[in-house]
């Protein structure tokens, strides 16, 4: 814990005048970042006692080593930069706003030759006009196939509108007149981006122009008796309306606005968002943070309207900004956001009428999101704890096993030998630590003696990490030169577990702790769950420890154990299929998997290709006579395959099973490899 005197700046030095200032810790790390209309002022409030600062302020100004600060001209620039500077270091005592999802918006690709409608996620492009955001992707496409009768502007993929085009066939919509077909030439490109522009205007809430015209041209045609015309034309108008529905009218008609407001207590802070354009809420969305600085509703709602408006432009940022609180000064805040919308936003806080009924409709949902997620995360965190307390307890621990890792070997009769290392931290998965073993000290099917190996290699690389760090100094010599990875930092082995939970009774135990204790490491729990009774096995006791049925700490080894046994066994079935799916041609030298296909495609089978002659190999595209010399060598030497058996009816096939799909692919069996975790 540092000393905020020992890096505090002489009062000469720190400019009278606006800027950004940055707390940075002793790694050099930025953990703070804040703005001021005086730098002087500001910056001599952290400086004072520590017993008169908030809590949270006070462990910020322990925590930083070094403090330094940017002078700008005017307090908008410093708003801009403060922004920048919290998106590019993640400040962790500056406020972030968390959210589970990313919402979907209907998206129309004004950029593309023929624009598009369709469902967007994550980050904004130019050229694309966006609509929400939606609490649901479901309900934009019921919206979009509404609004497909009156506006049938293309919705296929990029494959999909090349195909028809080659084929001069359109998709089904096409033909059922929900698609005006660019495809196929029923509609320029002209008349299709007229429409297009269109279906975006009725989005954007202009409603009652193309509901006019719709009735006129509905009554021209019940007048000309062309009734069918007519009858399509009300449909059409029923359709618009039914859309309209899903967001009712909130504020008079042609209203541009969002409403932000704030629900809060003394650790966290819940803010909700509504969208209203065209006086019709278009898009709803929430954030939760932790009150990590000890902050105001003003300064909460500044900070939610940078991450808000921060990349946004032109008309994603709306006239009329309603807040529960102003920013303290407001002044910089509004010129800002005028600066990003090219005219005139209006920020304040509604008094009377819909605008402030609404605000208050905003503000209950503020609230039941706070509520919401602070019972999720009581029972969450409740649960946990409850359940490392019970292991602990049960296993006679010092304190709870903040870090689990749990080991599973997995074979098939002896065979392709894996095992699985996955990782739990304070009662959560954390994948990025699984790792996945090869059993190489031995051949055929041992699982005590696995589980030894595993344990060893595992923790031997623990022991080298803490000796490159200096942690530890008397080990032994010649460890492993291969635990860097590729591109030099090491293995992410360097974390001790608290236990060591391996998949199995007393020999699994017994293997592990032995592993341990050879390699002089005594401070690490081990234990074994078995799966027959679920009993609880330690070392060195010839009984095991039995949790009750209904105890969240037996729950927790479970999730553990069994995560261990998937993660495990997926990579073996992995590792057989691919050791299913080899042949003799692997081992003739120079022969890729291009050629390879190649061979196959034109003898049908493998067994064919094995009676086929030095010449009727010649005859396959990029077979020279030396390498079709070394083929028949190879499949010659090679033994004969075992017949492949239909399974289900228990007939031996004459022919060997094409190991290749239609398209020349090697097939795959058993289930796909996971990418997550790494190979040891």
């Amino acid at each position: 814990m540092a000393d905020p005197s020992s890096y505090r700046p002489q009062p000469g030095q720190i400019p009278d005048s606006p800027g950004v200032y940055r707390f940075r810790d002793e790694h050099r790390r930025v953990i703070y970042v804040g703005k001021a209309k005086s730098l002087r002022q500001r910056l001599a409030s952290y400086f004072q006692d520590l017993a008169g600062l908030h809590p949270r302020t006070r462990t910020m100004v322990t925590t930083a080593a070094s403090v330094e600060w940017t002078v700008v001209s005017t307090e908008v620039e410093a708003l801009q930069l403060e922004y920048s500077w919290i998106k590019e270091y993640d400040p962790r005592f500056n406020v972030k706003y968390r959210d589970d999802k990313s919402y979907p918006y209907l998206a129309v690709t004004m950029n593309e030759e023929f624009p598009r409608v369709q469902v967007m996620r994550g980050h904004k492009k130019k050229g694309v006009r966006y609509f929400g955001p939606y609490g649901h992707a479901w309900a934009i496409r019921d919206t979009v196939d509404l609004l497909l009768r009156v506006f049938p502007v293309r919705t296929c993929s990029a494959g999909v509108f090349k195909n028809a085009t080659r084929t001069g066939r359109p998709c089904l919509l096409g033909y059922i007149g929900k698609c005006s077909a660019p495809c196929v030439g029923r509609v320029s490109a002209e008349e299709h981006r007229e429409l297009a522009e269109e279906f975006s205007d009725f989005m954007a809430g202009r409603t009652g122009t193309y509901l006019r015209r719709l009735e006129k041209q509905m009554t021209a045609a019940a007048e000309e008796m062309e009734y069918e015309r007519a009858a399509r034309l009300r449909d059409d108008i029923e359709a618009l309306k039914k859309a309209m529905e899903k967001n009712a009218v909130v504020l008079a008609d042609a209203t541009d606005a969002d409403l932000i407001a704030v629900a809060e207590d003394e650790l966290e802070a819940a803010v909700q968002i509504f969208h209203v354009r065209g006086g019709r809420v278009r898009g709803q969305r929430g954030w939760v943070t932790d009150k990590v600085e000890e902050i105001t509703t003003g300064a909460l709602v500044e900070h939610a309207l940078q991450q808000l408006y921060g990349e946004e432009t032109g008309d994603s940022v709306p006239k009329e900004v309603l807040v529960p609180a102003l920013p303290d000064p407001v002044e910089p805040v509004q010129e800002w956001l005028t600066v990003r919308r090219g005219s005139n936003v209006s920020l304040r806080i509604p008094q009377r009428g819909d605008k402030k009924a609404l605000m208050e409709t905003v503000q209950r949902n503020a609230q039941q999101a706070l509520v919401l997620h602070k019972t999720k995360r009581a029972s969450d965190l409740t649960t946990r704890s409850r359940a490392l307390e019970e292991i602990a307890e049960a296993l006679d621990l010092d304190s709870a096993p903040l870090r689990i890792e749990c080991y599973d070997i997995s074979h098939l009769q002896g065979d392709d030998v894996v095992a699985s290392m996955v990782v739990f931290e304070d009662g959560l998965q954390r994948k990025s630590e699984y790792r996945r073993f090869q059993i190489k000290g031995f051949e055929g099917q041992d699982d005590v003696r696995s589980m030894h190996e595993v344990i060893t290699r595992r923790f031997r690389r623990y022991l080298a990490e803490k000796e490159k760090t200096g942690e530890w100094t008397d080990g032994e010599d010649g460890l492993d030169d291969g635990l860097k990875n590729d591109d030099g930092r090491p293995k992410r082995f360097a974390y001790p577990p608290q236990l060591v939970v391996v998949d199995g009774g007393q020999p699994q135990v017994a293997a592990a702790k032995k592993a341990l204790d050879e390699l002089g490491i005594d401070d690490i729990a081990v234990c074994g769950l078995a799966k027959r009774l679920e009993e609880v096995w330690l070392p060195h006791d010839d009984d095991p420890v039995v949790l009750p049925r209904t105890s969240e700490g037996l729950y927790l080894l479970q999730r553990v154990r069994d995560e261990a046994h998937r993660f495990a066994i997926t990579y073996q079935r992995a590792k057989r299929a691919k050791r299913f799916r080899s042949s003799p041609l692997d081992d003739v030298p120079g022969l890729g998997d291009t050629r390879k296909q190649a061979l196959l495609k034109h003898f049908g089978s493998l067994k064919k290709l094995r009676s086929a002659t030095i010449d009727q190999i010649c005859e396959v595209p990029g077979i020279g006579r030396k390498t079709a010399e070394t083929i028949a060598v190879a499949l010659a030497q090679a033994a004969p395959a075992t017949p492949a058996v239909n399974t289900a009816t228990g007939e031996i096939m004459e022919e060997e099973p094409d190991t290749t799909g239609s398209g020349g692919e090697p097939v795959t069996m058993g289930a796909p490899d996971e990418r997550r975790g790494q190979e040891t």
